[in-house]
C-alpha cells in the first residue's frame, strides 16, 4: 500500500481558501476529537481485550492479527501526527514554514478497503471495528490533505533546531499520552502461538 507524503504542502506562495477556512473551523475541531478518540479506543483495546483475544488465536489467524494490529497502529499514529501538526498551526504554536516541514514527515497511507485484508472475518470483532473506523477516518484525512495547500511566507524564519522525532509536535496533553499508550500497547503485544504440526 502506497503513501502520500507532503502533497500540496510543498507548494510555496500558494493559498487555497478552503484549507485555511477548514483548519480554523469547528469542523476541524470535530475531526480532531474524533481522531484522538479513536487513538484512545485503539490503545485501550490493544492493551486490554485485544491482548486476551490474541492469545486465543493460532496459525494464520494469529499472524493476521499481528500484522493488522501493526498496520492499525501505524495508520493511527500517522493520522494523529497530521491532526496534531494541524492543531498546532491552528493554535499559533508553529509557523506555516514549520507546518510544511513537519507535514512532509507524515506518511499518510492510501485509502484502504476491507476487501484488501485477506481473512478479515477471522479477526476478533474489536479489531475489525477499529480497522473499519480507521479506514474511514484515513480516507477523510487524505482527501482533506489533498485539498489543503499551505502558504509559506519566504520571510518567515526557519524552524528552530530539528523538528521533533517523527515530525510530531511536542504537545504535552492527554492526547499525547494516548498516542504513547497506543505505541506501548502494540510493541508489548503477546507472542504468536506456534502452529501445531501433524504427528
Amino acid at each position: 500500500m502506497g503513501v502520500f507524503a507532503g502533497h500540496g504542502s510543498r507548494v510555496r506562495g500558494v493559498t487555497i481558501s478552503f484549507g485555511e477556512r477548514f483548519a480554523a473551523s469547528d469542523q476541524f475541531d470535530a475531526i480532531f476529537r474524533e481522531g484522538m478518540s479513536l487513538v484512545e479506543r485503539a490503545a485501550a483495546y490493544l492493551d486490554g481485550p485485544g491482548r486476551k483475544e490474541a492469545k486465543a488465536l493460532a496459525g494464520p489467524a494469529a499472524m493476521l492479527y499481528a500484522s493488522e494490529s501493526m498496520r492499525l497502529t501505524t495508520r493511527l499514529l500517522e493520522l494523529a501526527s497530521w491532526l496534531m501538526i494541524r492543531r498546532s498551526y491552528k493554535d499559533g504554536e508553529i509557523t506555516a514554514e514549520q507546518l510544511a516541514r513537519k507535514r512532509e514527515r507524515v506518511r499518510l497511507t492510501e485509502p484502504g478497503r476491507i476487501s484488501h485484508v485477506k481473512g478479515f472475518d477471522t479477526l476478533p470483532e474489536g479489531l475489525q471495528d477499529l480497522i473499519k473506523t480507521s479506514f474511514a477516518l484515513n480516507d477523510r484525512i487524505v482527501r482533506l490533505d489533498l485539498a489543503m495547500q499551505v502558504r509559506v511566507d519566504e520571510n518567515e524564519t526557519q524552524a528552530q533546531a530539528a523538528d521533533e522525532a517523527l515530525g510530531r509536535p511536542g504537545l504535552s496533553s492527554p492526547v499525547q499520552a494516548q498516542v504513547r499508550r497506543l505505541e506501548r500497547a502494540f510493541t508489548s503485544r503477546p507472542k504468536l502461538r506456534a502452529v501445531p504440526t501433524g504427528s
